[in-house]
């Protein structure tokens, strides 16, 4: 053998210094490596094109609910002041409606006593 260190995949292990480190050397005998590394490349490159459209929706979606979000606080707001205002109207037509019908009775009290009397 020529190389003690070689093996059967290609690869071989190198001494290192330290405990963290791990060195390979890949043995360009075994496999075509450019045609490796150029699928990677444009496997990489349709990757960041994906994460980067990704971003841009993850954007429109983020600025979509944001809109949303003041619509619907606006929304509620205005809900709120319509409540109001419908108290305050059935307050008023409650008042009215105790006008009515005080009206009413003392107008068919008077009735009743008119032909009590134009009646004998």
């Amino acid at each position: 053998m020529a190389n003690p260190y070689r093996s059967k995949q290609g690869l071989s292990a190198r001494p290192v210094g330290t405990a963290d480190e791990i060195q390979l050397r890949i043995d360009p005998l075994h496999g075509d490596l450019d045609e490796q590394i150029t699928g990677l490349h444009s496997q990489v490159r349709r990757l960041k094109t994906v994460a980067q459209e990704i971003e841009s929706e993850t954007r429109v979606q983020n600025d979509l609910l944001a809109d949303l979000q003041l619509t619907l606080s606006q929304a509620g707001a205005g809900v709120k002041n319509g409540m109001r205002r419908l108290n305050r109207t059935i307050q008023q037509s409650s008042n009215h409606i105790v006008h009515v019908v005080i009206f009413g009775l003392i107008f068919f009290t008077i009735i009743y006593f008119w032909f009590k009397v134009v009646g004998k």
